[in-house]
């Protein structure tokens, strides 16, 4: 009888091994890696030798899995051998069955279910034994890994799933959660992530739309034209757009200002400002340059503002870091900023739009999902889509949304009409048609 109380004293301890193996393994890989990686930098060890663990994933699963095995089919022997003992073969189906119940309920569920609840605060405490055990397992587990390359092959290369789970993780936050300065923190977070993936030209104000000077002009001009602007700086270019010799600051020119006003008429020296001198110099970046990089360019350069060209070195616009910090926080507006130039709403619910306006604004401001993958502008978009270059007064119907084509000056279309709601033409068409026309 002494030899039955030792079995079970043995299988007791083996149960709870198996217990303590597989409660490490959910803690391990349920505890938190943001906030193992905090601990660590505040000098907790025990947070650092998790981190440490968890960089080798297949030793530490490869090693607990063995322990757990070992130790489950060693209770089951031990178990069957006190069953034969006790009542003779039928013990096998005995022990089979109590077993069963026993390793699923105190070795699996139970302790499983609490290193999940308790996750980040369990692996803290099973750190070092773990590490101990995975040590002294190490040359069974690579035999055991081997063998898997063996049978199975290598396996493939992992992809970048980084990214996926971080985007998956804001979006079930942002569906949980109701608060709206919660929702607006989620979008922010995808857009930052976004960045790594937008291009300079996808943000850009194209060249049409960019204010800019030429240095040939009469100072006096330049200075009016400078402070009747919304912008701080602007290209300058001698001869024809294309050829930017600097971008001019209004600080500087102030300055200038000040200087050649000093003991003269202010109207006589005005004249004599070299604007060209003036204009500090001009930093030109590739359109396919990413947002993160140029974002990182940005503050490495301490500019605010750069020149973007194509690949044969053609100015295609410009960008700016208000452009770059808009996509991730939305739109920045200061006094000088209207709602969304070139897109004016009309009495009848449409509006009358540039074409030169980009199609990722135009997405903000009226809340679309028009594509800009083949095109920037809403001209350009138009003009993708019909395959041809439609004459004003024609109308498309692209995206569940109705475009007429109002200005058209060569082959280009200035400007658009776009209706965001199906609407019946009825009278509509010939009333605005002549209006639009003036």
């Amino acid at each position: 009888m002494t030899d039955i109380w030792i079995l079970a004293l043995i299988i007791c301890a083996l149960i709870i091994l198996s217990a303590f193996f597989s409660s490490a393994e959910t803690a391990l890989t349920a505890a938190s890696d943001a906030r193992m990686r905090q601990l660590a930098r505040k000098g907790n060890k025990q947070a650092a030798l998790v981190e440490k663990l968890r960089g080798d994933r297949e030793s530490l699963i490869g090693s607990i899995l063995i322990g757990n095995n070992a130790v489950n089919v060693l209770a089951s022997s031990v178990a069957t051998s006190a069953a034969i003992m006790l009542v003779g073969d039928g013990g096998i189906v005995i022990a089979t069955i109590a077993m069963t119940i026993l390793l699923v309920l105190f070795a699996e569920v139970l302790p499983k279910t609490y290193a999940f609840n308790h996750a980040d605060r369990f692996a803290l405490r099973i750190a070092r034994p773990i590490q101990l055990i995975v040590w002294c397992l190490v040359p069974l587990s690579a035999g055991v890994r081997w063998l898997a390359v063996v049978i199975l092959g290598k396996a493939p290369e992992a992809a970048d799933t980084r990214e996926e789970e971080l985007r998956g993780l804001i979006e079930l936050h942002s569906e949980d959660s109701d608060d709206v300065e919660s929702k607006e923190t989620n979008a922010m977070l995808s857009s930052v992530l976004d960045l790594g993936e937008l291009s300079v030209d996808q943000i850009m104000t194209h060249r049409a739309s960019v204010s800019m000077i030429n240095a040939d002009d009469v100072p006096d001009d330049i200075v009016r034209f400078v402070m009747t602007s919304p912008y701080t700086r602007h290209p300058v270019f001698s001869g024809k757009p294309e050829n930017i010799i600097g971008v001019l600051h209004v600080k500087a020119l102030l300055r200038a200002i000040e200087e050649a006003a000093r003991g003269a008429p202010t109207q006589r020296d005005l004249n004599q400002l070299n604007i060209a001198r003036i204009a500090s110099p001009a930093y030109f970046v590739p359109e396919t340059t990413q947002l993160f990089a140029q974002l990182q360019a940005f503050r490495t350069r301490r500019e605010h503002f750069a020149l973007v060209v194509d690949e044969y070195g053609d100015f295609r616009g410009i960008v700016t870091l208000e452009d770059i910090l808009e996509e991730i926080v939305g739109d920045i507006d200061d006094e000088t900023d209207e709602e969304l130039a070139g897109c004016v709403p009309q009495a009848d619910g449409s509006y009358l739009i540039d074409g030169g306006v980009t199609i990722r604004d135009l997405n903000r401001t009226l809340d679309l999902e028009l594509p800009d993958d083949q095109a920037s502008t809403i001209a350009g978009l138009l003009l993708h889509e019909s395959r041809t270059i439609p004459a004003a007064g024609q109308e498309f119907r692209f995206f569940n949304l109705r475009f007429r084509v109002v200005h058209r000056e060569g082959n280009k279309l200035t400007q658009l009409r776009l209706w965001t709601r199906w609407q019946r033409k009825s009278t509509e068409s010939a009333g605005h048609q002549t209006r639009e026309g003036h």
